[in-house]
């Protein structure tokens, strides 16, 4: 991929994605003001936007959601859904990729950060249907 310092960046994180990688697999946490200014390696920055999902505890949740501000972060929130079995879901899939889609035609450079395998479709359109870099 070739970057230029001209080129006009986008940011999508997968907060809960990432928080839980980084903790469960790492025993570390993520600093998310350094992951934007690596991300953006001298870019211009559009938008960096963090999906996070709110729980019933909101015990360092808003400390959490205000660091995450204050690295420069834009904040999507929902509420987690919980289930009559009492199965919890929080998922922002959707919502990232309708924002990337959205933001797309304003953006030289798409930055989506995930583990979640379910945004290849989404790579792919953005990088053949509308030629942007991923």
């Amino acid at each position: 991929m070739t970057i230029h310092q001209e080129q006009r960046v986008g940011i999508f994180i997968d907060i809960q994605n990432l928080y839980h990688s980084a903790k469960n697999l790492y025993n570390s946490r993520v600093n998310y003001k350094e992951l934007v200014r690596y991300l953006l390696a001298d870019r211009k920055l559009i938008r960096a936007i963090a999906y996070v999902v709110k729980t019933e505890s909101t015990e360092g949740e808003s400390s959490f959601f205000d660091a995450l501000k204050e690295a420069g972060l834009e904040l999507r929130m929902k509420d987690i859904q919980i289930y009559a079995d009492g199965m919890k879901k929080a998922d922002w899939d959707i919502g990232m990729a309708i924002d990337a889609v959205r933001l797309a035609s304003s953006l030289d450079a798409v930055i989506l950060v995930t583990g979640d395998g379910d945004f290849i479709p989404l790579i792919d359109y953005l990088r053949w249907g509308l030629g942007r870099s991923i």
